[in-house]
């Protein structure tokens, strides 16, 4: 059956069955590989789009459910005002260690500060929650969306070397296995 979807603000017509997981629409008919596979279950967050700027776990929704709805990827967050701040955070305190969940990550930061400009520590748990991190970079991903809101994440006073971003790092670095 043909879906017409609106991906990143343009219409997107795809040929498959109403049950397909909008990751696999994304991912193998559009050719959008911003978001991952990770657990097929909604449990990690790596497929996390924005379905009408929420947050969602496209592994388990239904080509169907779409609707009319307006789908963001990573590929067009961007575009955002506040995804284009959250990325650039993303990149100044250098969150990324293998990549894999950041997009995951990214997007549902970027849904918080669309709908919470300044958000508490509970906004910022009650969001992210979910959101599985394989490389455990937690304290790296927690900061960005606080310096994101701040036009930086220099102006909150987290850089590279801030020793709140990278304690596991400091701690480890130069010891080898025994």
């Amino acid at each position: 059956m043909a879906y017409t979807i609106k991906v990143n603000g343009k219409p997107r017509t795809v040929d498959v069955e109403g049950d397909t997981p909008l990751l696999w629409v994304l991912r193998d008919v559009l050719d959008m590989k911003g978001s991952k596979f990770g657990c097929g279950m909604a449990l990690c967050g790596a497929c996390t789009v924005h379905i009408d700027g929420q947050a969602t776990r496209s592994c388990v929704t239904p080509i169907s459910a779409v609707g009319a709805a307006s789908v963001t990827t990573i590929e067009g967050v961007g575009a955002t005002p506040v995804g284009k701040k959250v990325q650039a955070a993303w990149t100044e305190i250098d969150v990324p260690q293998c990549g894999y969940c950041q997009a995951g990550q990214i997007m549902s930061a970027t849904a918080l500060l669309t709908k919470t400009p300044k958000p508490t520590d509970a906004d910022i748990d009650a969001a992210m929650q979910g959101n599985i991190c394989r490389c455990a970079t937690y304290g790296r991903i927690r900061a960005a969306p606080w310096g994101s809101r701040l036009s930086g994440a220099v102006a909150f006073g987290v850089s590279r070397s801030s020793s709140m971003i990278r304690p596991s790092y400091r701690r480890w670095a130069g010891r080898r296995p025994s």
